[in-house]
C-alpha cells in the first residue's frame, strides 16, 4: 500500500488531482482505521451503506458461520435458506402489496430490474407502454437504464450516445409542489407511460434535496389513477435512514417496485433486491418460455451476502435499532442547529438521521471548487466527508456518539472557515 503507484482505478475519483488513496486497516463501529494509526469518523457511512456500524458483531458472526457451510450455488434452479429467510423477512417489514423478492448485487442494478419489471409487465399483458418519467435532479447509479433514468450532466454526459429518453417532472422545491404534481399528471395523462420511478423524500447525489411525504403520497396517487407503476428507489433511503425503515412509510403508501441495497447487510457486503407486487410476477407467469424475466447475476443471492442480510434483519426486529435512529435524528437535529443563523450557509434541512446544508461560495453545483477543499480538510482532520460541491451532508452509522457528532459539526465550521 504504500511505495510505487497502484494501478487501481478508483470511482469517481480525478487521479491527477488526488493521486493518493488513504489505506485503511481495519473498521470498528463508527470509525476507520488507518494504516499510519489515524483513526477517522465515518460521517458518511462509507457511502451511505454502513447502518449499525463498521464490522458489527452479529452481522460478522453470520457471514463467517455461513462461510463454512455455503460459498455460493447457481441461484437459476436453486435455492438456500439464507435466501428464503431474507425474502419472508422482508416482505413482513415493506410495504403491504409487495409480494416477491428478486436478488440482485448492487443499487444500480436493482434500478435495472425495476425499470425491466415494468417494461415487461406492459409488454406481457398487451399494452403498448414503455416510456419512463422521472424526477428532476434524480440519481439512480451508473450502469445504462439507472443513468438514463437519471439527471443528465457532468455524471454522464460522455455517455450520452447510450441513454434512452425519459419524461422529466420538476423537483417539488418548497412553494412548487403543485407545478411539480400538475407536470406529473399532465405527463401521465399525455404519454401513457409504463413507470414513475422516484427517490422517496431525499434526493441523494443530486444535492441531499428533500421534500415532504404529503407530495409523495399525491405523486403515489396521481400514478394509480393513470395506470403508471409507481417505482420507489430505497437504496439510499431505506434503512431507517429517512427516520422510519422504509421512506414510503411516511406517506401511507405501497409502490409497485421497491428497490432496497446499500444497508441491507448492514453495509457488510454488496447485496440488493427489488420486489414487485402480485400483478407484476404474475404476468411473468407462463408456460410460454418467451415471458420469462430475462434478468440474471452470477452472484444473485449469494448466500454469504443473504447470511449478513438475515441478521441485519433480525437487528431490525429489535426494539432498540429503531429507537437509535430516533435519538441519532434528534441529535442531528440539535447538531445542525448551530448554523442555523450562520450567513456562511442556507437551506439547512434534516429527514431522519441525514443533514445537510449548502455553503454560501460563488461557485456552486457538483463541480463547485469549493468540494475538493473541503473534503481536503475534513481528511487532514480525520473525519470522512465527501461534499457534493458546494453541500456538505451528514450521514453517520447509527451507532454514532454525541462526541462523535460534536467532532464531526466542528470540523464543518473549522472547514468552512478555513476555506472562505
Amino acid at each position: 500500500m504504500t511505495g510505487a503507484a497502484s494501478p487501481i482505478w478508483h470511482p469517481c475519483t480525478q487521479h491527477a488531482l488526488q493521486p493518493q488513496m488513504t489505506p485503511i486497516l481495519r473498521g470498528e463501529g463508527a470509525y476507520l482505521h488507518a494504516s499510519d494509526g489515524r483513526r477517522i469518523i465515518d460521517a458518511i457511512a462509507s457511502w451511505w451503506v454502513v447502518t449499525h456500524g463498521h464490522c458489527h458483531p452479529p452481522i460478522v458472526q453470520a457471514i463467517q458461520a455461513q462461510a463454512e457451510r455455503l460459498d455460493q450455488v447457481i441461484f437459476a434452479g436453486h435455492t438456500h435458506e439464507p435466501a428464503e429467510q431474507v425474502a419472508a423477512g422482508l416482505l413482513e417489514l415493506a410495504p403491504p402489496g409487495l409480494t416477491h423478492v428478486f436478488f440482485s448485487d448492487s443499487g444500480a442494478t436493482c434500478v435495472e430490474v425495476a425499470l425491466k419489471m415494468a417494461l415487461g409487465y406492459f409488454r406481457n399483458i398487451g399494452e403498448p407502454r414503455t416510456r419512463i418519467v422521472v424526477m428532476q435532479h434524480s440519481y439512480h447509479g451508473d450502469t445504462i437504464g439507472a443513468m438514463s433514468v437519471g439527471a443528465r450532466g457532468v455524471f454522464n454526459a460522455a455517455y450520452e450516445p447510450l441513454l434512452f429518453d425519459v419524461a422529466v417532472v420538476p423537483f417539488p422545491a418548497a412553494g412548487a409542489e403543485q407545478a411539480a404534481l400538475d407536470a406529473l399528471a399532465a405527463i401521465c395523462k399525455r404519454d401513457r407511460p409504463a413507470a414513475f420511478i422516484v427517490e422517496p423524500l431525499v434526493l441523494g447525489a443530486g444535492g441531499m434535496l428533500t421534500y415532504p411525504a404529503s407530495v409523495l403520497r399525491e405523486m403515489h396517487r396521481i400514478c394509480r389513477a393513470f395506470g403508471v407503476l409507481f417505482i420507489a428507489d430505497e437504496v439510499m433511503t431505506g434503512w431507517g435512514r429517512t427516520g422510519t425503515l422504509f421512506a414510503c412509510e411516511q406517506a401511507e403508501i405501497a409502490p409497485d417496485i421497491a428497490c432496497y441495497a446499500k444497508g441491507l447487510t448492514g453495509g457488510a457486503l454488496p447485496l440488493a433486491v427489488t420486489l414487485c407486487n402480485e400483478a407484476i410476477f404474475a404476468a411473468h407467469l407462463s408456460t410460454d418460455r418467451a415471458r420469462t424475466f430475462f434478468h440474471s447475476s452470477s452472484y444473485t443471492a449469494n448466500p454469504i451476502a443473504c447470511a449478513a442480510a438475515c441478521a441485519n434483519l433480525e437487528l431490525w426486529r429489535r426494539p432498540e435499532t429503531r429507537a437509535r435512529i430516533g435519538s441519532l435524528a434528534a441529535a442531528q437535529e440539535r447538531c445542525l442547529a448551530r448554523f442555523r443563523y450562520d450567513e456562511r450557509f442556507s437551506d439547512l434541512r434534516r429527514c431522519g438521521t441525514i443533514t445537510a446544508l449548502d455553503v454560501q461560495a460563488e461557485e456552486r453545483g457538483y463541480l463547485a471548487e469549493v468540494g475538493p477543499q473541503l473534503q481536503a480538510f475534513f481528511r487532514d482532520s480525520d473525519v470522512l466527508l465527501r461534499p457534493l460541491g458546494h453541500t456538505i451532508y451528514v450521514m453517520p452509522p447509527y451507532c454514532v456518539t454525541p462526541g462523535d457528532l460534536d467532532a464531526i459539526y466542528s470540523a464543518i465550521d473549522e472547514a468552512v472557515d478555513h476555506v472562505l
